[in-house]
């Protein structure tokens, strides 16, 4: 069973990238984040054309919205506003095998590093420590998945250089600190080091601004997949699908994807 996590930046405007990811790499179940278009309008079609019959959108106009396409059923699902704006960024699938998805989209958290000063900085922090309760307080405790955009590389090796990162959102170390609190709240694997390694940089994002992202190679690791430590041994392969920011009006965000054993 093949999971991807991907943050789109607009599914409208790459659904034909995605579809060609999803068959190219036999995905079984894509999440999305920043899909940026409302459920009614969301391209339901060409996704069950191509045999992803199963959809869960928590879609919103212009900003936020995730979404799971599959073509696995799945036996429920659901979605949570963690931060009572009516921004959707949580959905949540349970397949019959009991695997539990949540895919996420966390709060960039804007410029400056500054609670007092930044509004949406507090409410990423806000937002971190609310999931970070919810999951502690979760009964059944196993056999979750935890991915997507998280908006923070907590490594120096998750950032192209720390030094001159450490004070720019998303590898401060106060949204490390709330990082390491939700990755303790259960018993979570990063399933990209623990299959990758912890020695070398990895990266899911890359900047708009940089003309040439590959030659700069200016990235962060934001995007993540964790899983429940009892999910380890069935981990089988996990990809990071760098050559899909080469694409034409590319998202600034890659694919990443897990395979596990059936």
């Amino acid at each position: 069973m093949k999971i991807a996590s991907w943050n789109i930046n607009s599914i409208r405007v790459r659904i034909d990238q995605v579809i060609k990811i999803l068959l190219k790499e036999n995905i079984d179940i894509l999440c999305l984040q920043e899909i940026k278009v409302t459920d009614s309008l969301f391209p339901q079609k060409i996704f069950i054309e191509n045999g992803f019959k199963y959809l869960c959108l928590n879609g919103q106009k212009q900003y936020n919205g995730v979404a799971i396409i599959s073509r696995i059923p799945f036996d429920s699902s659901y979605t949570k506003d963690f931060c009572n704006k009516e921004e959707k960024r949580h959905i949540c699938i349970k397949l019959k095998n009991g695997i539990e998805i949540h895919n996420f989209y966390f709060p960039a958290g804007g410029m400056d590093p500054d609670v007092k000063t930044n509004i949406k900085f507090k409410e990423k922090l806000e937002y971190y420590n609310k999931v970070t309760r919810w999951f502690a307080n979760k009964k059944n405790k196993r056999k979750l998945i935890l991915l997507g955009d998280m908006n923070i590389a907590p490594s120096p090796l998750d950032v192209w250089c720390h030094k001159k990162l450490i004070n720019v959102v998303s590898h401060t170390p106060i949204e490390i600190e709330y990082y390491n609190s939700l990755f303790k709240s259960l018993d979570w694997v990063d399933a990209i080091r623990y299959f990758m390694g912890e020695d070398k940089k990895i990266f899911t994002w890359w900047s708009y601004r940089n003309s040439d992202w590959k030659k700069a190679n200016k990235g962060r690791r934001l995007d993540h997949i964790w899983v429940e430590k009892s999910l380890t041994k069935k981990i089988k392969d996990l990809k990071i699908l760098s050559n899909t920011r080469q694409h034409i009006k590319p998202s600034d965000h890659i694919p990443i994807m897990i395979e596990l054993k059936n």
